[in-house]
């Protein structure tokens, strides 16, 4: 794996954004959850109110971690989480969730101000924990994706995917976006007769129509991808039965993600039954063992700080300068989107016919 500063993205090791941090279900009752991000150690807990916060992993009292504890009579008794505030199973001194300590149970001193921890911006939504992550600590600068479907009658709602950790640095994963070569070899798509991005602001947009023999065999797809910032990409997909992928990694550690798939499928069903759900279940898995080919090339490649472009590729340059806007201060991101902002067609137009084959 090779770091941010070597690939040359900017001045921020991690990048700003939404970014998916846990499956909802992961949060079982009040038991707070250890996880690890950004370089970070952190803890995600349910407050009683149903609420879900996210604060650093440490007590600044002796450094203990507040969730990796079993045998702590904090944890027996049942005191770990306490309305919405968090406790710590060494002390017991208590955290509210705006990080400062409301109470330190043994002692009548004032508590200090520097008794505080680290919170950040979290929502819950569509079945997911998302975190807003930005090195300068300022305010989301735009929306998290709302997932309308997911609510929706017809729609059958998904089951993530958790894929793990890859070691890999997400600008690699990012490439695919603009990578139009790979789909040939690597998916078996068939007569790619458009193939064009577009760069606008924090989104990058995928329009790719083929055939596409892991999903659906030759018949014809068309497929609508977009990033909604560096760390969350959505796609619709045609066919038989609509859908909308979505895939989320999130930085570990410099050159280490974590990735989830998952698969929103449509049925003729307002409520979809156990039949629907079945099949949607068989289709998300032939979407995710579409999305595992990408998924083993990362595995198992060098890093790829400087692409050897030849015709045809797709513009992997332009996105790897649209992706630099997230790993720089904010003041910047309108000079990267400058540099990229508009469409790029590689091959065909959606206009053309799909049988038509544009060189």
């Amino acid at each position: 794996m090779a770091t941010t500063a070597e690939y040359g993205l900017g001045d921020q090791t991690f990048p700003r954004g939404w970014f998916m941090i846990a499956a909802a279900a992961e949060l079982e009752g009040t038991k707070p959850l250890p996880v690890r991000y950004f370089g970070r150690d952190r803890v995600l807990y349910r407050g009683e109110s149903g609420q879900v916060y996210l604060v650093d992993a440490y007590c600044p009292h002796m450094g203990a971690h507040l969730a990796k504890n079993e045998t702590s009579f904090v944890i027996r008794d049942n005191e770990h989480v306490q309305g919405e505030s968090i406790r710590c199973p060494y002390h017991g001194w208590r955290f509210g969730p705006d990080g400062k300590c409301n109470q330190i149970p043994y002692s009548p001193q004032k508590i200090p101000a520097a008794a505080k921890i680290e919170t950040w911006p979290v929502i819950e939504r569509a079945g997911c924990i998302w975190m807003w992550h930005d090195p300068e600590g300022l305010e989301p600068e735009y929306d998290l994706p709302a997932f309308e479907e997911y609510e929706q009658p017809h729609w059958v709602k998904w089951d993530l995917d958790r894929l793990g950790e890859l070691n890999s640095h997400p600008v690699e994963i990012l490439d695919n976006m603009a990578d139009r070569a790979h789909f040939e070899p690597v998916h078996g798509n068939e007569k790619v007769d458009v193939f064009e991005n577009d760069f606008d602001g924090h989104r990058v947009v995928q329009r790719l129509r083929a055939g596409h023999r892991t999903l659906q065999g030759d018949a014809p797809l068309e497929t609508d991808t977009w990033y909604t910032g560096p760390g969350i990409l959505q796609s619709r997909m045609s066919g038989q039965f609509p859908s909308i992928i979505m895939i989320a990694h999130t930085p570990v550690d410099d050159g280490v993600v974590k990735v989830w798939h998952a698969l929103l499928v449509k049925v003729a069903n307002a409520e979809p039954t156990d039949e629907d759900v079945a099949m949607a279940r068989a289709y998300q898995a032939a979407a995710c063992a579409a999305f595992a080919q990408d998924f083993e090339i990362w595995s198992n490649k060098k890093p790829c700080i400087n692409p050897m472009a030849v015709q045809g590729d797709g513009p992997v340059g332009k996105l790897r300068i649209w992706y630099r806007q997230f790993y720089n201060a904010r003041a910047r991101a309108a000079e990267f989107q400058a540099r990229v902002n508009g469409t790029h067609v590689t091959r065909g137009t959606l206009s053309a016919p799909f049988e038509q084959k544009v060189a």
